[in-house]
């Protein structure tokens, strides 16, 4: 059976709005994630070793304003206590992986009671850090923060700072987490 260009034009004619509409149901489901103005997601990091890094400390707090709607752009704004001597985010932004919406990492889930993860990056430094964002059906959120080992050193001969990983368990709370400002 050969297809011809037309008719496989006139099926993504057809196909199109109705995987569209999929996607804006799966958005407008998720919509209760978004942090309104006066809230953010609060917590801390896994006191467990083995899901902490050494640099890490435990206790390390995490403010997260979150945009459901912005999760393949930018998905919100992050602030930490120090991941690593001196290394925190302060109000900075969180950046969509714009080619991740067409691979199948974009389909990543943790567990049962997980809806939705969605990966990011953020600027700590000289570095980035890899942000995964998991929606969760309690309505909370786990944010995973990783950064490779940092046992090498840049072109200028300067160390690299040292590898984070971290899981974060997040509430969304009023306010903007005492601490994190």
């Amino acid at each position: 059976m050969r297809v011809s260009f037309a008719s496989l034009a006139s099926l993504a004619s057809i196909l199109t709005p109705a995987v569209a509409s999929l996607g804006l149901f799966g958005c407008s489901e998720l919509s209760r994630f978004t942090t309104s103005p006066g809230e953010s997601y609060c917590g801390v990091v896994t006191g467990a070793s083995f899901v902490r890094s050494d640099a890490l400390k435990e206790g390390t707090p995490m403010r997260l304003d979150l945009d459901v709607d912005g999760l393949e752009s930018q998905p919100g704004v992050l602030w930490t206590g120090d991941l690593a001597p001196g290394e925190h985010f302060s109000a900075t932004p969180l950046r969509a992986i714009k080619q991740l919406p067409a691979d199948p990492l974009s389909t990543l889930t943790f567990g049962e009671g997980s809806l939705k993860s969605s990966i990011a990056v953020a600027d700590l430094g000289h570095t980035e850090v890899v942000v995964v964002i998991s929606l969760l059906q309690s309505g909370d959120v786990a944010v995973r923060l990783l950064r490779g080992d940092g046992q090498t050193t840049f072109a200028d001969g300067t160390p690299k700072p040292p590898q984070i990983f971290g899981v974060f368990a997040l509430t969304k709370t009023p306010g903007d987490c005492h601490a994190l400002k």
